[in-house]
């Protein structure tokens, strides 16, 4: 039989109880194996065997494989019956029980014993003895014919016993053949086992919860000496031990534990072991090279936080630029706003119409860089909120008073929902504007003329929230999963070139730095839905019953 890679040498015995007072590989391989033509199974009663083997055979191979079933014979008890009869008529013809052929009712018990199956070998015991009380009834009541001479009753005896010896003895050689065949079948499975354990890929090790080897079979990984692992058990393979040992206890606690070492002979190298726990004190473990996918993973790791860095390197830049961006392009928005509003003179027509289309041009890039600064200083964490307490109406009724005019230019009906009340908040003025101002630029685009925006502001429970509803065009539930993200944009191609893809993550990202949140719903061909919730609402003041403040728009609910 072929020998095992490795197989330890530790005590107790490598292989784990119960077992043969002197451990074979087979037993090894039952142990280590169960699925691959063993499995584990606890010492029969007289045998004391622990391998439990299964055919491993092959139909291309097998000369069984095509056989054609065997057609059943007679029931074994019509076969002791037979014989019981047989039995009872050779007693009644040679003087009864007691005759020189009475030997011949333990018939039926001699071929039970052959077949060696527990119900027969019942079923003959208690057919020879009706075979033997029948004989004798028969010789009590003149049955049975008279006993022959003494020569003849020799002779006659010796024949009967003769039957029941060469009876007995045949069971007993073919019984003997048929062990030795299944000992045979049995040997050459555990070879083919041993061979498939020997020769699969990885290390399989059966160890003691503290790391102890009891076993192991296979190929070792580059960078484990299989003589220190029997030696000295699985942590003093690894270059940092602590963890395996940890791995080990979770695997005996909580039944599996995963970990990774670099072995101590070849640091380059990277081990993974898969743990399981298989008895209250053995676990078995899987040792494999994982070398690639390590070195896979540390790339992917590098990629990942190189990428991260360039990115928060162009948020830094952006961020430290707004400064040296906004200077100049507020110096060409005042000088065009001084030529459009003729501050110094009269111009022609035709320049007075270029620096109005300089300034408009001035403030469409203006509010480009701002989301693009803004969104920077959020990536950087440099964007600091100038919380204040404020009436929430004042900014949500500027906003709407900037889009109106953009509003009535495209043919869209534009309408505020406000409380009566004042509706204290304790925020970021500037930031609830932009979200206003981001929310129904938004809603513009993708509503089409002769449609509706409705911004409706109320408070609850300490929640100030903010709905934004169109009857626009929708969005695909496709885009709805990606909106929110910066730079990622919805609809057509020419909707997407009206904007930069910033504004509902500017939303988002303005309402988490409040400690709140934005949802989304829409539905195609229906509109569009977005909903603000922020945690900022003051408890309200007795005294604030006063005249509202002359910059708000009171609109009530629509009946």
């Amino acid at each position: 039989m072929p020998a095992p890679a490795y197989e330890s040498v530790a005590s107790p015995p490598a292989c784990p109880q119960p077992l043969h007072d002197d451990p074979s590989p087979a037993d090894c391989a039952a142990f280590f194996a169960p699925g691959l033509g063993a499995s584990l199974a606890p010492p029969q009663t007289g045998g004391g065997e622990y391998l439990k083997t299964y055919p491993l055979t092959d139909d291309r191979t097998d000369p069984t494989a095509d056989r054609a079933p065997t057609p059943p014979g007679p029931h074994p008890l019509w076969r002791l019956g037979l014989a019981a009869l047989a039995g009872t008529v050779g007693a009644l013809l040679a003087g009864g029980v007691g005759g020189p052929l009475g030997v011949l009712c333990l018939a039926p018990l001699a071929i039970a014993l052959v077949m060696d199956q527990g119900r027969q070998i019942a079923a003959g015991a208690g057919l020879s003895i009706a075979a033997a009380a029948v004989a004798a009834v028969g010789q009590l009541l003149g049955v049975a014919l008279p006993p022959p001479p003494p020569p003849v009753a020799l002779g006659l005896g010796l024949l009967g016993l003769a039957v029941i010896v060469m009876t007995l003895g045949s069971g007993l050689i073919l019984g003997r053949r048929q062990v030795l065949a299944q000992e045979v079948r049995r040997d050459e499975e555990t070879a083919r086992l041993t061979r498939l354990l020997a020769g699969q890929p990885h290390l399989l090790v059966a160890l003691y919860p503290h790391g102890k080897v009891r076993a192991l079979y296979g190929r070792a990984p580059e960078g484990v000496d299989p003589d220190v692992l029997i030696q000295q058990g699985l942590t003093a393979v690894a270059a940092q031990g602590e963890p395996v040992a940890e791995a080990l206890r979770a695997a005996a606690a909580e039944g599996r534990a995963e970990v990774a070492f670099a072995p101590v002979t070849a640091q380059d190298r990277w081990i993974a072991v898969t743990l399981r726990r298989a008895e209250d004190d053995l676990l078995l473990a899987v040792l494999r090279d994982a070398t690639t996918d390590h070195a896979r993973e540390a790339s992917l790791d590098q990629a990942r936080i190189d990428a991260e860095t360039l990115a928060a390197g162009k948020s830094r830049f952006l961020a430290n630029m707004s400064h040296e961006l906004r200077t100049p392009l507020n110096a060409i928005m005042g000088f065009s706003d001084i030529m459009r509003s003729r501050l110094f003179g009269p111009m022609p027509d035709k320049y007075g119409e270029y620096s109005g289309l300089i300034h408009e041009a001035g403030s469409h890039l203006l509010d480009l860089i701002n989301d693009v600064l803004d969104m920077s200083k959020i990536e950087a964490d440099r964007f600091e909120l100038s919380r204040e307490p404020f009436d929430a109406r004042e900014a949500v009724s500027a906003a709407l008073r900037l889009m109106r005019l953009q509003a009535d230019g495209a043919g869209v009906q534009l309408r505020g929902i406000l409380p009566a009340g004042a509706l204290e908040i304790d925020a970021d003025r500037r930031a609830l504007k932009q979200i206003v101002l981001n929310l129904v630029s938004n809603a513009l685009k993708f509503t089409p003329k002769g449609g509706a925006i409705t911004v409706t502001a109320h408070g609850f429970e300490g929640v100030f929230e903010l709905v934004v509803a169109d009857t626009g065009v929708g969005i695909s539930p496709e885009d709805l999963e990606r909106l929110g993200r910066p730079y990622e944009q919805a609809g057509d191609n020419d909707r997407r070139a009206m904007g930069t893809g910033l504004g509902l993550s500017l939303v988002r990202s303005f309402a988490e730095l409040h400690g709140g949140e934005m949802t989304l719903e829409s539905t195609l061909g229906e509109g569009t839905t977005v909903t603000i919730r922020l945690p900022v609402l003051l408890p309200p003041v007795a005294a604030a019953a006063a005249t509202p403040s002359p910059n708000v728009v009171e609109l009530h609910p629509l009946r």
